[in-house]
Protein backbone atom coordinates (compact mmCIF):
# COMPACT_ATOMS: atom_id res chain seq x y z
CA UNK A 1 0.00 0.00 0.00
CA UNK A 2 0.74 3.11 -0.85
CA UNK A 3 1.98 6.18 1.73
CA UNK A 4 0.02 9.67 1.36
CA UNK A 5 3.57 10.99 -0.15
CA UNK A 6 3.55 8.09 -2.93
CA UNK A 7 -0.29 8.73 -3.67
CA UNK A 8 -0.05 12.42 -3.93
CA UNK A 9 3.07 12.22 -6.12
CA UNK A 10 1.45 9.47 -8.52
CA UNK A 11 -1.43 11.58 -8.67
CA UNK A 12 -0.12 14.80 -10.04
CA UNK A 13 1.83 13.29 -12.29
CA UNK A 14 -1.44 11.33 -13.57
CA UNK A 15 -3.25 14.80 -13.76
CA UNK A 16 -1.23 16.80 -15.06
CA UNK A 17 -2.42 20.34 -15.83
CA UNK A 18 -5.94 19.08 -14.01
CA UNK A 19 -6.19 20.66 -10.56
CA UNK A 20 -6.56 18.01 -7.66
CA UNK A 21 -8.78 18.79 -4.82
CA UNK A 22 -7.94 16.69 -1.47
CA UNK A 23 -11.25 16.11 0.09
CA UNK A 24 -11.04 15.92 3.59
CA UNK A 25 -13.91 14.99 5.05
CA UNK A 26 -13.23 13.23 8.11
CA UNK A 27 -9.79 13.16 7.98
CA UNK A 28 -7.69 14.31 10.59
CA UNK A 29 -5.19 17.51 10.39
CA UNK A 30 -2.26 15.16 10.62
CA UNK A 31 -2.85 13.19 7.73
CA UNK A 32 -4.34 16.80 6.15
CA UNK A 33 -0.92 18.31 6.21
CA UNK A 34 0.88 15.00 4.86
CA UNK A 35 -0.81 15.64 1.94
CA UNK A 36 0.15 19.65 1.59
CA UNK A 37 3.49 18.56 2.02
CA UNK A 38 3.51 16.23 -0.59
CA UNK A 39 2.30 18.93 -2.99
CA UNK A 40 -1.77 19.49 -2.56
CA UNK A 41 -2.30 23.25 -3.13
CA UNK A 42 -6.19 22.92 -2.46
CA UNK A 43 -8.07 21.27 0.13
CA UNK A 44 -12.08 20.67 -0.13
CA UNK A 45 -14.32 20.24 2.64
CA UNK A 46 -17.71 19.26 2.89
CA UNK A 47 -18.96 20.73 6.20
CA UNK A 48 -18.39 23.92 8.11
CA UNK A 49 -18.50 22.87 11.52
CA UNK A 50 -15.95 20.39 10.86
CA UNK A 51 -13.40 22.24 9.17
CA UNK A 52 -14.13 25.02 12.14
CA UNK A 53 -12.89 22.76 14.60
CA UNK A 54 -9.46 21.66 12.49
CA UNK A 55 -9.01 25.05 10.42
CA UNK A 56 -5.97 26.26 13.07
CA UNK A 57 -4.51 22.82 12.80
CA UNK A 58 -3.72 22.77 8.52
CA UNK A 59 -0.69 24.30 7.01
CA UNK A 60 -1.41 27.16 4.41
CA UNK A 61 -3.47 25.98 1.30
CA UNK A 62 -6.47 27.10 -0.77
CA UNK A 63 -9.35 25.85 1.06
CA UNK A 64 -12.62 25.05 -1.11
CA UNK A 65 -16.10 24.26 0.54
CA UNK A 66 -17.59 20.95 -1.33
CA UNK A 67 -20.93 20.57 0.58
CA UNK A 68 -23.67 22.07 0.90
CA UNK A 69 -24.20 25.33 2.59
CA UNK A 70 -27.24 25.57 5.43
CA UNK A 71 -28.04 29.53 5.11
CA UNK A 72 -27.06 29.53 9.08
CA UNK A 73 -23.21 28.96 8.01
CA UNK A 74 -22.78 31.16 5.49
CA UNK A 75 -20.86 33.66 7.22
CA UNK A 76 -18.86 31.28 9.00
CA UNK A 77 -18.24 29.76 5.59
CA UNK A 78 -16.90 33.34 4.00
CA UNK A 79 -14.73 33.87 7.00
CA UNK A 80 -13.52 30.33 6.28
CA UNK A 81 -12.93 29.53 2.85
CA UNK A 82 -11.36 30.76 -0.61
CA UNK A 83 -13.99 29.44 -2.51
CA UNK A 84 -17.37 28.05 -2.41
CA UNK A 85 -18.06 25.70 -4.90
CA UNK A 86 -21.31 24.54 -3.80
CA UNK A 87 -23.12 27.09 -4.63
CA UNK A 88 -27.26 26.76 -5.45
CA UNK A 89 -29.52 29.09 -5.25
CA UNK A 90 -29.96 32.71 -6.28
CA UNK A 91 -30.93 33.25 -2.69
CA UNK A 92 -27.23 31.83 -1.47
CA UNK A 93 -25.33 33.83 -3.74
CA UNK A 94 -26.94 37.07 -2.60
CA UNK A 95 -26.60 36.07 1.07
CA UNK A 96 -22.97 35.11 0.57
CA UNK A 97 -22.26 38.74 -1.45
CA UNK A 98 -23.89 40.26 1.84
CA UNK A 99 -21.61 38.93 4.55
CA UNK A 100 -18.48 39.07 2.05
CA UNK A 101 -19.52 42.44 1.80
CA UNK A 102 -19.49 43.06 5.91
CA UNK A 103 -15.54 41.48 6.12
CA UNK A 104 -14.79 43.15 2.67
CA UNK A 105 -14.12 40.38 0.76
CA UNK A 106 -14.81 39.67 -2.88
CA UNK A 107 -15.98 35.38 -2.46
CA UNK A 108 -14.70 33.26 -5.13
CA UNK A 109 -17.52 30.81 -5.58
CA UNK A 110 -18.73 28.20 -8.06
CA UNK A 111 -22.78 27.37 -9.38
CA UNK A 112 -23.65 23.60 -8.14
CA UNK A 113 -25.28 22.08 -11.25
CA UNK A 114 -27.80 19.32 -10.74
CA UNK A 115 -26.76 17.72 -14.33
CA UNK A 116 -28.89 14.13 -13.21
CA UNK A 117 -32.05 16.12 -12.38
CA UNK A 118 -31.88 14.00 -9.38
CA UNK A 119 -34.56 15.42 -6.76
CA UNK A 120 -31.87 14.63 -3.80
CA UNK A 121 -29.42 16.66 -4.93
CA UNK A 122 -28.97 20.21 -4.88
CA UNK A 123 -27.98 22.74 -7.58
CA UNK A 124 -29.12 24.62 -10.85
CA UNK A 125 -30.39 22.51 -13.50
CA UNK A 126 -28.98 22.94 -16.65
CA UNK A 127 -31.38 25.62 -18.32
CA UNK A 128 -31.40 27.72 -14.97
CA UNK A 129 -27.35 28.19 -14.92
CA UNK A 130 -27.50 30.87 -17.80
CA UNK A 131 -31.02 32.46 -16.23
CA UNK A 132 -28.80 33.28 -12.82
CA UNK A 133 -26.37 35.05 -14.31
CA UNK A 134 -28.62 37.75 -14.87
CA UNK A 135 -29.47 37.78 -10.47
CA UNK A 136 -25.96 37.72 -10.38
CA UNK A 137 -24.79 41.16 -11.94
CA UNK A 138 -25.93 43.74 -9.41
CA UNK A 139 -23.71 41.66 -6.42
CA UNK A 140 -19.74 43.77 -6.00
CA UNK A 141 -18.60 41.10 -3.08
CA UNK A 142 -18.80 37.56 -5.27
CA UNK A 143 -16.89 36.43 -8.49
CA UNK A 144 -18.16 33.20 -9.94
CA UNK A 145 -15.24 31.55 -11.08
CA UNK A 146 -16.81 28.08 -12.44
CA UNK A 147 -19.27 25.47 -12.51
CA UNK A 148 -19.47 22.20 -10.36
CA UNK A 149 -21.74 18.95 -10.59
CA UNK A 150 -21.72 16.10 -8.82
CA UNK A 151 -22.84 13.05 -11.37
CA UNK A 152 -25.34 10.13 -10.72
CA UNK A 153 -23.50 7.20 -9.02
CA UNK A 154 -23.11 4.83 -11.77
CA UNK A 155 -20.51 3.36 -13.31
CA UNK A 156 -17.72 5.78 -14.96
CA UNK A 157 -18.79 5.32 -18.50
CA UNK A 158 -22.58 5.98 -18.20
CA UNK A 159 -21.43 9.41 -16.38
CA UNK A 160 -19.42 10.02 -19.63
CA UNK A 161 -22.62 11.93 -21.20
CA UNK A 162 -23.24 13.42 -18.01
CA UNK A 163 -19.78 15.00 -17.71
CA UNK A 164 -20.30 15.88 -21.80
CA UNK A 165 -23.27 17.63 -21.15
CA UNK A 166 -21.36 19.97 -18.15
CA UNK A 167 -18.66 21.03 -20.66
CA UNK A 168 -20.98 21.84 -23.08
CA UNK A 169 -22.18 24.08 -20.71
CA UNK A 170 -19.28 25.53 -19.52
CA UNK A 171 -17.99 26.16 -23.09
CA UNK A 172 -21.30 28.01 -23.54
CA UNK A 173 -21.19 30.67 -20.31
CA UNK A 174 -16.90 30.95 -21.46
CA UNK A 175 -17.61 32.18 -25.01
CA UNK A 176 -20.33 34.38 -24.08
CA UNK A 177 -18.73 36.18 -21.45
CA UNK A 178 -15.23 36.14 -22.78
CA UNK A 179 -16.27 37.42 -26.22
CA UNK A 180 -18.38 40.19 -24.00
CA UNK A 181 -21.72 39.37 -25.03
CA UNK A 182 -22.76 41.17 -21.83
CA UNK A 183 -22.90 44.04 -20.10
CA UNK A 184 -19.27 45.17 -18.38
CA UNK A 185 -20.23 45.38 -15.74
CA UNK A 186 -21.85 41.97 -15.63
CA UNK A 187 -18.91 40.55 -16.60
CA UNK A 188 -17.14 41.93 -13.86
CA UNK A 189 -17.83 39.19 -11.47
CA UNK A 190 -18.44 36.60 -13.62
CA UNK A 191 -14.50 34.43 -15.00
CA UNK A 192 -15.81 31.19 -15.63
CA UNK A 193 -12.50 29.47 -15.81
CA UNK A 194 -12.98 26.40 -13.52
CA UNK A 195 -14.78 23.16 -14.40
CA UNK A 196 -14.85 21.01 -11.14
CA UNK A 197 -16.45 17.11 -11.81
CA UNK A 198 -15.35 13.89 -11.23
CA UNK A 199 -14.27 11.84 -7.71
CA UNK A 200 -12.64 8.99 -7.30
CA UNK A 201 -14.36 6.64 -8.86
CA UNK A 202 -14.64 8.42 -12.42
CA UNK A 203 -12.02 11.27 -12.20
CA UNK A 204 -10.41 9.72 -15.21
CA UNK A 205 -13.30 9.98 -17.70
CA UNK A 206 -13.97 13.11 -15.98
CA UNK A 207 -11.03 14.80 -17.22
CA UNK A 208 -11.14 12.90 -20.80
CA UNK A 209 -14.72 14.71 -21.08
CA UNK A 210 -12.97 18.27 -20.58
CA UNK A 211 -12.38 18.70 -15.95
CA UNK A 212 -9.70 21.41 -14.97
CA UNK A 213 -10.33 19.92 -11.82
CA UNK A 214 -11.11 16.94 -9.85
CA UNK A 215 -12.03 16.26 -6.17
CA UNK A 216 -10.03 12.60 -4.56
CA UNK A 217 -10.69 11.89 -1.35
CA UNK A 218 -11.05 8.01 -1.37
CA UNK A 219 -8.16 7.77 -3.71
CA UNK A 220 -5.99 9.48 -1.70
CA UNK A 221 -6.83 8.64 1.74
CA UNK A 222 -8.67 4.99 1.23
CA UNK A 223 -12.08 4.19 1.96
CA UNK A 224 -13.68 6.55 5.29
CA UNK A 225 -16.76 5.53 7.42
CA UNK A 226 -19.10 8.41 7.66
Amino acid sequence: MMTIDETIKALLRELGETELVCVTKTVDPVRINEAIRAGVTIIGENRVREFEDKYDEILPCERHLIGHLQKNKVKKAVQLFDVIQSVDSLKLIQDIDRKAEAFGKVQQVFLQVNIGREPQKFGFVHDEVGQVMTGIRSLKNVRVQGLMCMVPFVPPEQARPYFRSMKALFDELQLKFQDKQVSPDMQGNIDIRELSMGMSGDYRVAIEEGATMVRLGSAIFGDREY
